[in-house]
């Protein structure tokens, strides 16, 4: 999952930034509304984090851009106004949620989750299962044939992806820019690597997830 975060206050989006990574998500910040903008032109997100008060172009304008170009993007408003009207504000403009300063890091990625998974018109995506690998988004547990995998962070972004997207084949690129949260050369072998820990843990009988010569991977629906 790759979320864009546009917050000019240092502090509260090393603090967001931070929190979202260590949940596994791909995370590109923005100190201000041009280049939040900018961002979510040139890239495709999941979803977006988005100050109400910011330099030049505001919360609320860049969100009424965004909307335009993609209807459909998820969109949680961060404010230190918490007034009915405020909220009312933040909704009208095209805003999913409204989330008031200070907050909860757990409350923020609660709401987060919930914004994705009604954007993917998927409620059940709470638990990814495809064959006898299952995956728990609220509880970050894996299982493979009924037994507990320890995941890394990335490993466990690495295999939602993959669960999402099954029977499908996913490119380097397409990893790289959805678990990766900074620009990669795509010729890196560091997708390579990280699908080879991953293989060890969630399929070392080597029957799950194929790679396609010169495409990339795919996770097989079936053996």
């Amino acid at each position: 999952m790759r979320v864009l975060v546009v917050e000019d206050d240092a502090k509260i989006a090393s603090f967001v930034v931070k929190g979202l990574k260590q949940e596994g998500y791909a995370v590109d910040h923005a100190p201000d509304g041009q280049t939040g903008f900018a961002l979510a032109k040139s890239t495709t997100y999941d979803a977006a984090i988005v100050d109400v008060m910011l330099p030049g172009l505001d919360g609320l304008s860049l969100v009424r851009r965004m909307r335009a170009d993609r209807a459909e993007l998820p969109v949680l408003f961060l404010s230190a106004r918490a007034t009915v009207e405020d909220r009312v504000k933040g909704l009208q403009a095209g805003g999913d949620d409204y989330l008031t300063k200070p907050f909860a890091f757990a409350e923020l990625s609660a709401r987060l989750q919930a914004l994705i998974r009604r954007a993917n018109r998927a409620p059940e995506a709470m638990q990814l299962t495809v064959r006898d690998v299952q995956l728990d988004l609220m509880t970050r547990a894996v299982t493979v044939a009924g037994k507990t995998v320890e995941l890394q962070p990335r490993e466990f972004s690495l295999l939602e992806y993959l669960l999402r997207h099954p029977g499908r084949p996913v490119t380097k690129t397409m990893i790289l820019e959805h678990v990766w949260d900074y620009s990669f050369d795509p010729q890196t072998n560091v997708v390579d690597v990280l699908m080879s820990r991953l293989r060890s843990k969630v399929d070392p009988d080597k029957t799950r997830i194929e790679t396609l010569r010169g495409v990339g991977y795919v996770f097989k629906r079936a053996a």
